[in-house]
């Protein structure tokens, strides 16, 4: 039983970010480990709700008020096995998801919402320091393989669910190193690599094998794997990038994808290679795009040493607190999100549609990019479309030598595998799927981005558990997995 007068007694409060002017020195994560008593006190604020509108706000079905109690106790141990219940990486999710369960936490009605995600990330924190977390290997094996095509979070989350029903799961990855976009995507400081490493050892002392730089399509053929595996999860992620090709000037150097910068910039931090092709130091900065990813550029072009970065975003300034009657709790708001890197410096600027990439050379699209012409818009609906209408006279130059595009994904890569499986994208880029996670290929199944579109890392992680479950169903349902969320009853309200 929760404490329900836990909230009266303690604020909301967050562990302290390490200091702006020593965190930009590194790619150290930018929250250190936070104090037990703090923690506790935060659980504590979880009260005895009745109905835990919690659970509908995480696509998990994350047992949130059970283990708050259990951490308001102390009993951590019992506090990670009810997190890992529903959650196979919650060191991922407690550092990366945008937590839709805070927004959806009763408290938040009226008070500042409990401190979910940062609860979370502890226990997982306490359950790998305390060695709770232990392989969980099958105690027989069905002699079924199955082979799981990407190593982000829904083909991890697949691959270990698999594995520890007994089937023999082997992840193919394109990359050097396992992880999708949690390894080269996401900087480290928000997610240092250690925990995927860590988590790795534990899957493969569970029976996961892993094979990377290993290209499904190119490498090995689509044909390969059917007739070496009794089923396939495509699980490749969302990663083809939105472009600006309509702009004038998109072809000058310097104007580039986000991914093109964040990827070589980890390698480096990883120590694969000395430099980055596309590096900010000394540089004016735009990033376009006030998401995530553009955020994440952000902060790496601060610790790059960019002379300037500004980030434009084209939808208004919008509000600090939940507008009740557009976004009524416990619904996901549409407010101003800050995250670390908008601390460390630089210019927000909303409300703004590039309307050309200006370069220093003669000619359309010669040369490298100078500035971009900007100009205010106004974004409404008509008739459920979007629509963008330029304000007369508000054009203007913004000095750029280093243009990133962080406007979101289309969708799943146009790629060899596809067309070898026999799998088509939709008018969304995404691979859609029956109703038992197959795709309209018998034996080929798809989780994740691919099938859902670029979304959050608990829709990745659930979707991969529920086409494990559909997956180990097909395959006769020897042994047990935990119950899956099933997609049917995954609350709109967590997509963003």
């Amino acid at each position: 039983m929760p404490d329900p007068m836990g909230f009266l007694r303690y604020e909301r409060q967050l562990p302290k970010r390490r200091p702006v002017s020593v965190r930009i020195q590194d790619f150290r994560e930018v929250y250190p480990p936070a104090g037990e008593e703090l923690i506790r006190d935060q659980a504590t604020r979880c009260m005895d709700c009745g109905i835990p509108f919690c659970h509908d706000g995480c696509p998990l079905g994350n047992r949130i008020p059970d283990w708050n109690d259990l951490v308001r106790t102390g009993a951590w141990q019992a506090a990670s096995e009810s997190l890992h219940a529903t959650n196979n990486f919650p060191e991922f999710t407690g550092r990366l998801c945008p937590a839709p369960c805070e927004e959806a936490c009763v408290l938040g009605i009226g008070d500042d919402p409990v401190t979910i995600k940062q609860v979370e990330v502890e226990i997982a924190n306490h359950a790998f320091d305390l060695g709770y977390v232990r392989p969980q290997p099958a105690p027989a094996q069905s002699g079924k393989r199955v082979a799981v095509v990407g190593s982000g979070p829904a083909g991890l989350a697949a691959a270990q669910q698999l594995a520890r029903a007994g089937h023999a799961v082997t992840v193919y990855e394109r990359d050097d190193r396992i992880g999708g976009l949690l390894r080269y995507g996401i900087p480290d400081f928000k997610i240092e690599k250690v925990h995927i490493e860590r988590r790795m050892a534990q899957m493969v002392a569970e029976g996961v094998e892993f094979r990377t730089s290993i290209n499904v399509g190119v490498d090995v053929t689509a044909d390969d794997l059917r007739d070496r595996y009794d089923a396939v999860l495509l699980a490749c992620g969302a990663l083809a990038g939105r472009d600006a090709t309509d702009t004038p000037g998109r072809s000058l150097n310097g104007v580039h994808l986000a991914m093109e910068h964040l990827v070589p910039a980890n390698r480096v931090v990883a120590g694969l290679q000395e430099s980055a092709p596309i590096d900010a130091a000394g540089k004016h900065v735009v990033i376009i795009g006030g998401g995530d990813t553009g955020a994440d550029c952000l902060g790496v072009a601060h610790r790059q040493g960019a002379a300037s970065v500004t980030q434009l975003d084209q939808y208004p300034l919008p509000p600090e607190v939940r507008a009740g009657e557009l976004h009524p709790w416990p619904t996901w708001p549409t407010i101003l999100r800050n995250y670390p890197a908008h601390e460390e410096g630089g210019d927000r600027v909303f409300g703004v549609a590039v309307q050309e990439f200006v370069g220093d050379g003669e000619g359309d699209g010669q040369g490298n990019v100078r500035a971009i012409r900007l100009a205010d818009v106004v974004v409404e609906r008509i008739d459920g479309r979007r629509t963008v209408t330029v304000v007369p006279g508000s054009e203007r130059e913004l000095r750029a030598d280093l243009v990133l595009l962080a406007i979101g994904f289309e969708g799943t890569e146009q790629q060899p595998l596809l067309a070898q499986f026999g799998v088509t994208r939709t008018a969304r880029g995404i691979v859609d799927a029956r109703p038992d996670w197959q795709t309209d290929v018998d034996d080929v199944f798809v989780a994740g981005d691919m099938h859902r579109g670029a979304s959050l890392i608990v829709w990745a992680i659930a979707e991969g558990r529920a086409a494990a479950a559909a997956i180990h169903r097909h395959l006769g349902a020897f042994g047990e997995l935990p119950a899956p969320v099933h997609p049917g009853s995954l609350p709109l309200t967590a997509a963003r």
